[in-house]
């Protein structure tokens, strides 16, 4: 008695694993699968901050940068102007001068050639653009 029933539980056991076997292998691949594809996509998401962070400080770089152009282009220009101004012995000449200069620059590139600077600096960004690559 104590055989057979042996013999019985052997063979619900091998069956169970037949039965098993399959179902829990598909069930572990789903599993990693699943795994895999969280994974990915957090990777993708880490990859997307990193990125985002780069263009956020590149931005910031580049408003820096501009504040300081502007900053350091005013006191040349004040600079520019007083020393005309000593020049022609009045101070006020040499404002005179340099503003003259910018709203000549400013007719210039608005009534007489309009798309020359629009068409200038497309160039330029287009050319770092195609650097980067």
């Amino acid at each position: 008695m104590m055989k057979r029933q042996a013999k019985k539980e052997q063979g619900s056991t091998s069956s169970e694993r037949k039965r098993s076997g399959i179902p829990e292998l598909v069930e572990e691949t789903a599993t990693s699968l699943y795994d895999d594809v969280v994974a990915i996509v957090e990777a993708k998401f880490e990859l997307l901050k990193i990125e985002l962070a780069e263009k956020i400080s590149l931005f910031a770089t580049a408003i820096i940068l501009g504040v300081i152009l502007i900053v350091g282009t005013g006191y040349f220009i004040t600079t520019l102007a007083l020393l005309a101004g000593e020049l022609l012995g009045h101070p006020f000449l040499g404002y005179l001068i340099v503003s003259m200069l910018f709203l000549s620059c400013f007719v210039f590139f608005t009534r007489f050639k309009p798309l020359f600077l629009k068409n200038l600096i497309q160039k330029i960004l287009l050319s770092l653009h195609d650097s980067n690559k």
